[in-house]
């Protein structure tokens, strides 16, 4: 079995694969919530959001090993959406 940063990387390369830039889906992702919310949200808010559903979702079960591989996919992108 694959350490959860293994896995991590080889998700991250799927999910670019299948939706393209990472920075500019998340751009994408920050116009609708922006919408949605009345106020402006940036592609960093987005990922550190996600970071944090992700963190509600180990507090409930903290073995969860998706919830662990997405948080360092986030993390990760962090640096590349904030470009």
């Amino acid at each position: 079995m694959s350490t959860p940063l293994e896995e991590a990387r080889r998700v991250l390369s799927q999910r670019r694969a299948t939706y393209g830039d990472p920075a500019a889906s998340m751009a994408m992702v920050a116009a609708r919530w922006s919408v949605t919310l009345g106020h402006r949200v940036t592609p960093a808010e987005v990922m550190l959001c996600m970071i944090d559903l992700k963190l509600a979702r180990l507090a409930h079960d903290p073995t969860h090993r998706d919830s662990i591989v997405d948080i360092i996919g986030y993390a990760a992108l962090l640096p590349e959406v904030t470009r």
